[in-house]
């Protein structure tokens, strides 16, 4: 059995959605700064944490901003090949989650693993018995949008408190949210 845990973070609105044409429908920088840290945050600097994504999500990051940097890459794409002409050197191009955490297991330098999007990646880490903790920001708001997190079964995941993590409302703007950790039992 892999030792590989996946961590699973996203920010949702009310009706759940996560994105809109390829884009976060909102602009809350003290939340991006929460998933910077969240995602590389390590306790030995000789480590680096994994960040697993779909092609499509790949694509969504600005360029400027790709690779996220500080963290391995791994976009997963069922074309592997085509994929792995187009990214830079240094991001790692998978078939699927399982290849991912084979790939990560067969390293020493990989402190948490993070799966950041999109639906149906999101779907499949749910879904597998190394998924540890979901977590979720939960925006007080709806907005418009065409992708969605799945739902979280609750018979599951449970909510927790984790102390990394602030516990009060955070207001940007006109937009309230919760962060929000949901674990595996």
């Amino acid at each position: 059995m892999s030792q590989v845990k996946l961590n699973l973070i996203a920010a949702a609105c009310e009706n759940m959605g996560i994105g809109a044409k390829g884009t976060l429908p909102w602009r809350l920088k003290k939340e991006m700064a929460y998933f910077t840290t969240m995602t590389t945050k390590v306790s030995s600097p000789s480590k680096v944490n994994a960040v697993i994504m779909g092609r499509i999500t790949w694509d969504c990051i600005p360029l400027k901003y790709r690779p996220l940097k500080d963290r391995l890459n791994i976009v997963m794409t069922r074309h592997v090949e085509k994929v792995k002409e187009t990214v830079p050197e240094g991001v790692v191009v998978v078939p699927g989650l399982d290849e991912a955490i084979k790939y990560i297991d067969g390293r020493e330098d990989v402190e948490s693993t993070w799966v950041i999007g999109g639906s149906h990646i999101y779907q499949a880490a749910m879904a597998h018995p190394n998924c540890g903790k979901i977590y979720l920001t939960e925006i007080q708001k709806s907005f418009n949008c065409d992708t969605f997190f799945p739902n979280i079964d609750k018979q599951q995941f449970h909510l927790v408190d984790e102390e990394e993590v602030p516990e009060e409302r955070q207001v940007e703007g006109d937009i309230s949210y919760y962060f929000r950790v949901y674990k595996r039992l």
